[in-house]
Formats: C-alpha cells, sequence, structure tokens
C-alpha cells in the first residue's frame, strides 16, 4: 500500500473514483428506501435497470480497458493482430444479442433473459482472472500455454452473457412507458447515464488495479461487479412490474432447452474467436439473412408500419461508420495513448474513461436541450441527429490529426487532443446512440421488438469488426504501430465520415416522412393488458404486456 504522500495522478484518480462509487451506491440506497412508485417523474423500475446496467456495464468496459493492453503485453501478440482480436471480440458482443432477443421474443421472455445472460457474464469475467505462465517473452512459447484456452473461454463467456443481456435490458426500459410518453427520450438517456457511470468507474478501477497492481486483480473486480448487478436485478423484480415476462406460460423443459442453447453458443463462439478471419464472413452472410428476413417481414406490413420498417434500416445501416470510427477508443487509440502521448503518468486504460465521464457530465445537458427544442418544434429528427453524430466523430479525428502534427511527429502528442478527440465522439454519440435505442423501440412493430434490437446491436457489430480492421491497417505490414501511419488512416477515416455525414443530412427529410412520429399510438396501456380479466390483477408472472385491438 502506497503511503499518500507518495501517490500520483493515477492513485489520486482511483481515490476519487472509489469515493465516487460510494456516493453512486448511497443515492442507489435512499431510492430504494422510497415507497413512491416513481422517483423524479420515472418509473421506480428504471432505475433498478439503471443499477443492474451501470455494473453490467462496471465489469465490461472495466474488462475492455486493459483488454487490448493485456493482448499485446501479457499474451505477447502484435499490434495488428491484438487489435483484429480486440474488434472480433466486440463484433461478437454486438453480434450475439440476436441470437438473445429471438429467443425472449418468442420463448424466454427479457427479463430471464437477462439474468441468464448475467450469470454466464459474472463467469465469464471470473475466468479472465485466470492467467496461466508468467515470465515468458517469445510471443510463441506464450501463447502455446494451454492457459490461453480458458482466456478465449472468458471471452466467449462474455459474449454470450452480453448476448442474452445487452439487447433485453434496454427492451425492458422500454416496455416502462407508452409509445408516445415524451418521457420515452430521457428515459432512455438516463438509463444510458447508468450505462456511462458503471463504464467510467469500472475503466477507472479495473484498469487500475490491472494496470499498477496486476492483470488478475483487475478483471476480479470486474466479475465483482457483474456479480452485483444480478443481486440488484434479482432484488428488484417487483419494481419492473412484470414487464419482461415469457409471451406464454414457459414449461420447464423447454427453459432449460433456451438455456442449453446459450451454452452450446459459448462452445461456437470460443472456436471463433479463436479465428478471426471467419468472424468477416460470418458478419456478411448473417447482414445478408437478417436483411431478407426484415425486408420480408416490412413487405406484410400496411403502408405506414412497412415505412417505418425502411426508417429502421436506414438508422441501422449508419452504425457501422460511426462505431467503426468510434471503437479506435479501445484499440489502436489506446495504443497510440501509451506509447505517443504525454500521460504525464497516468495509467493507459484511465483515458477511455474520458468518453462515460463525459456522457455523465452532458447526459443530462443533451436531453435538456432536445426536451428545450421538442416543445417549440425545433428539435431535429433522429435521421438528422444521426447526421450530426457523423459530423462529429469525422471531425473528432481530423483534430487529433491536426494537434499531434502540429506539435511535430518527433515530439509527443499533448494530452489535450485525447480530451478533445473524445469529446467531440461523445457528442457524436449522444446524437446517436440513446437516439437510436428509442427510436428501434418506438418503431418497431410489437412482435419484433427485441429482434429489431438485436438488429441494432448486430450492425454495431459490423462497426466494431471494420475498428478492428482499421486498427490492424495502424499495424501495417510488420504488426507494429507507427505513428505517421495511424495518424495518415485516421485523417482519411474522419473526411470519408465527414463526407457520409453531409450525405445523411441531405436525406433526413425523407427518412422523417417515413418515420410517421405523428400516427403512432400506445400499445402498453394501463387497462387492455390480454388476460388482466382472467387473471384479477394487473400483470401476474409469465404474462407478458401484450395489448388487445385498439378501440
Amino acid at each position: 500500500m502506497k503511503d499518500i504522500s507518495s501517490w500520483n495522478e493515477g492513485d489520486w484518480i482511483a481515490a476519487i473514483a472509489a469515493a465516487a462509487l460510494f456516493a453512486v451506491l448511497a443515492i442507489g440506497g435512499l431510492i430504494a428506501t422510497r415507497n413512491s412508485e416513481e422517483v423524479v417523474g420515472h418509473p421506480r423500475g428504471l432505475f433498478v435497470l439503471f443499477y443492474a446496467e451501470m455494473w453490467e456495464r462496471f465489469s465490461y468496459y472495466g474488462m475492455r480497458a486493459l483488454l487490448i493492453l493485456y493482448l499485446t503485453k501479457f499474451w505477447l501478440f502484435s499490434d495488428g493482430k491484438s487489435n483484429l482480436i480486440y474488434g472480433a471480440y466486440t463484433s461478437l458482443v454486438y453480434i450475439t444479442p440476436v441470437l438473445g432477443g429471438y429467443l425472449a421474443d418468442r420463448w424466454l421472455g427479457q427479463r430471464k433473459a437477462v439474468l441468464f445472460g448475467g450469470i454466464v457474464l459474472a463467469l465469464g469475467h471470473l475466468f479472465m482472472a485466470y492467467e496461466g505462465m508468467h515470465g515468458a517473452t517469445d510471443p510463441l512459447i506464450k501463447q502455446a500455454d494451454p492457459a490461453i484456452n480458458v482466456f478465449w473461454l472468458a471471452l466467449a463467456l462474455i459474449i454470450v452473457g452480453s448476448g442474452f443481456l445487452k439487447a433485453n435490458i434496454s427492451v425492458i426500459v422500454g416496455q416502462l412507458y407508452r409509445m408516445t410518453d415524451t418521457r420515452r427520450d430521457a428515459a432512455y438517456t438516463i438509463f444510458y447515464m447508468g450505462v456511462n457511470t458503471g463504464a467510467a468507474l469500472g475503466t477507472i478501477l479495473v484498469g487500475y488495479l490491472g494496470e499498477t497492481i496486476g492483470w488478475a486483480w483487475g478483471f476480479g473486480l470486474a466479475g465483482i461487479g457483474m456479480v452485483f448487478g444480478l443481486i440488484i436485478f434479482v432484488v428488484g423484480k417487483a419494481a419492473l412490474k412484470g414487464q419482461g415476462e415469457p409471451p406464454v406460460p414457459l414449461a420447464p423443459v423447454r427453459e432449460i432447452t433456451l438455456y442449453a442453447t446459450g451454452a452450446a453458443a459459448v462452445v461456437v463462439i470460443w472456436l471463433l474467436i479463436q479465428y478471426q478471419g471467419v468472424i468477416q464472413n460470418l458478419l456478411i452472410v448473417c447482414g445478408i439473412a437478417m436483411l431478407g428476413y426484415t425486408l420480408y417481414e416490412a413487405l406484410k406490413l400496411p403502408k405506414e408500419p412497412r415505412e417505418r420498417m425502411f426508417a429502421i434500416l436506414f438508422l441501422i445501416a449508419l452504425n457501422p461508420i460511426f462505431w467503426g470510427l468510434f471503437e479506435q477508443a479501445g484499440g489502436s487509440l489506446s495504443l497510440y495513448t501509451d506509447r505517443f502521448v504525454d500521460r504525464q503518468g497516468v495509467p493507459t486504460s484511465l483515458f477511455q474513461s474520458i468518453n462515460p465521464i463525459y456522457i455523465v457530465i452532458l447526459g443530462p445537458v443533451f436531453a435538456a436541450l432536445w426536451a428545450y427544442l421538442g416543445k417549440r418544434g425545433l428539435e431535429p429528427s433522429a435521421p438528422a441527429k444521426f447526421g450530426l453524430a457523423l459530423v462529429q466523430v469525422g471531425l473528432s479525428f481530423l483534430v487529433f490529426v491536426w494537434g499531434a502534427r502540429a506539435v511535430g511527429m518527433d515530439a509527443m502528442t499533448p494530452v489535450i487532443f485525447v480530451f478533445l478527440i473524445y469529446l467531440l465522439a461523445t457528442t457524436g454519440e449522444l446524437c446517436l446512440s440513446p437516439v437510436g435505442l428509442s427510436a428501434m423501440t418506438r418503431l418497431a412493430p410489437l412482435h419484433l421488438g427485441s429482434f429489431i434490437m438485436g438488429a441494432w446491436f448486430y450492425m454495431s457489430a459490423v462497426g466494431n469488426f471494420v475498428a478492428g480492421k482499421i486498427g490492424e491497417a495502424t499495424g501495417g505490414e510488420s504488426g507494429e504501430m507507427s505513428k505517421e501511419l495511424t495518424l495518415s488512416i485516421y485523417n482519411q477515416i474522419g473526411w470519408i465520415t465527414i463526407g457520409v455525414a453531409v450525405v445523411v443530412l441531405l436525406l433526413s427529410p425523407i427518412v422523417k416522412r417515413w418515420m410517421h412520429v405523428d400516427t403512432l399510438g400506445d400499445r402498453n396501456v394501463d387497462n387492455d393488458l390480454l388476460g388482466q380479466e382472467e387473471i384479477g390483477e394487473p400483470q401476474a408472472a409469465g404474462i407478458r404486456p401484450q395489448t388487445g385491438p385498439n378501440p
């Protein structure tokens, strides 16, 4: 234990994060003791989901902050290979919600899917704490250690667990509100702040322990965080008011079969994550199949719901471009920060906390901004917000390149430009991610709710794999990152993204008309739950909030 007089910047940041974590938990305790059904104008269930997802993101982003460094410094993979593994891993994290969403829609229900996913995630994070051989300096010897199979298993468990949890917990948020409830966007922004509170604190605390004490300490803390999230979700079940239950009563044999399907998926992912080249072909094939299925379902619908599906496809298609740039944060940008930025003694992984901290600070500002503009009829449409998001993320890379080159290629890049690239990327994220989550649940037909949310995450997966390919390119032919090549690639992708953004902004009025927001009707209302009269209470276990025909 260091004497406080010898603490550096990294030590102080970690101490402040620990204090902030206790403060957040204290606020949660106060909310839990309130008897009212609403907290700050929102259902109590929103805050159960807030804290459950906060701990899940604590574990996930804490582990993510260490992953690229763990791959290069512990497992001794090359920079290019590490970026590709990172991209493959994060892309699979966003593919598996298609499976988790589909099983939840058809049989399992969102609540049980989240619970199962949380258990699998906790196991994965705890397996990450097992390291195996130490002291090897030859990459071939190091990567021949049988313990690497435990590492691949840990990644597979986290990937599958995320698939069952990510899409479904977001859907439960939407089920707490009517379709036309003006609080929906604000609710998703609050939820998104929970995501990023966990991400910020997890990145700092897990990253700090991993880099300064030992990898196993960091990954172990991530696993403990996921267990806390599970406990909150289980204890807070009543606050969800029966939302997210199976669409029909679930037989025990079928339920076990569904969990066995998840276990089988772990085996498949364990193989895939080791062969990253296969994943690219998988993304293409699955993407085509998903597009075909979505169009098949869309063409069966009446005009307005069909055009809403077209709007969904347009918005989802922009995901790979945005996330391909944004997700450099955990890959090539992290390595660049480690080697070419004047960090002033702060551990590299802690810089990934900048984005979620910005989200926590700016999230309420953007929520208030949209509400202020909405009351005056000036709020940009969802497609226009997506265009603005692309402008900002493209500009973030151009500003970073300008700053790095301005001080000279032989000088360390000033840390202020790391803060600036994260700032512009974050403001872009606030124009895209919470808005997109809300749009998916609002525009999707009820029977495709989790599938559409899964499709949203799937295209985020494509973006993450694109990020891995971009990161691999920064390694050049040798596989080792160079400053000049990395900045050249960043400059190119920045300009391309701004060009795409201009096209999106020009098309946004057409896509807005496809959304038919003015004719959206409520699908969750107080007194038309199917089966309500038969069970004699507003909602019981096993009854999903499907509604009868609108009058």
